[in-house]
């Protein structure tokens, strides 16, 4: 119970205090191991559709934030900004790749497990709705969408889109997603306004890449309200 308590605590700060978190590991491991637990994160996020919920967007912001000159506090050593971007561009490739894969074995029965409890039926309605519109674009569109980035590769696993195509829509939302949210917190992040407002900015952060699938749900509730009128 006590490694199951530390675990949630674990994912709790790193929700709410990415930027503690990493420095934390940068004191240990130093500005070039850190980048392990980092990918590790984002990769998981992406690629094991257990675990939505890790804050992707977050803390590819507070690792472009360390990589700008300065960016670490009482002179600590600064990441390496190509680094950071290539690293993140991996693990988000290589994550959704994995996604799709387990999808293409497992899909069926992960689903009648019942055991994904995000995977609801109003997320993967709008995830459908998204692919019948924009068809492989969705992939790129959900990968700053959160929970969505996490089930679209499994979606897409899931009906047995080539994984050729799959893979070029893949690559274009991986590095968008990661650069978009590195190069912000590169260029922006020691604006003191930043600083001192950093948790504040998180929050706003993830507020923002929810919003999309927020007002989508709403949207669709109030359009089945409509039909059955």
């Amino acid at each position: 119970m006590e490694v199951i308590s530390n675990i949630f605590n674990f994912f709790v700060t790193l929700l709410k205090d990415p930027r503690s978190v990493i420095l934390g590991w940068i004191a240990v491991l130093g500005p070039v191991g850190v980048f392990t637990p980092l990918f590790l994160v984002v990769f998981i996020e992406t690629g094991i559709v257990f675990f939505p919920f890790l804050p992707g967007d977050s803390l590819i912001f507070a690792a472009g934030v360390f990589s700008a000159e300065g960016g670490v506090p009482d002179g600590g050593q600064n990441l390496n900004i190509w680094m950071t971007l290539f690293v993140f561009y991996a693990a988000a490739i290589l994550g959704n790749t994995s996604n799709y894969w387990i999808a293409r074995f497992f899909g069926e029965r992960i689903i009648k497990s019942g055991k994904v409890k995000g995977m609801t039926k109003e997320r993967m309605d709008k995830l459908n709705s998204f692919f019948d519109r924009y068809g492989g674009l969705t992939v790129v569109i959900t990968r700053f969408m959160p929970f969505f980035r996490t089930f679209a590769p499994f979606a897409c696993g899931l009906g047995r889109m080539k994984f050729g195509v799959f893979t070029i829509w893949n690559t274009i939302g991986g590095v968008a997603w990661v650069t978009t949210f590195a190069l912000i917190g590169y260029f922006f992040g020691n604006v003191p306004f930043v600083q001192e407002h950093f948790s504040v900015i998180v929050i706003g952060i993830v507020l923002v890449s929810v919003m999309p699938a927020v007002i989508g749900v709403i949207k669709a509730f109030i359009d089945s309200r409509k039909k059955k009128k």
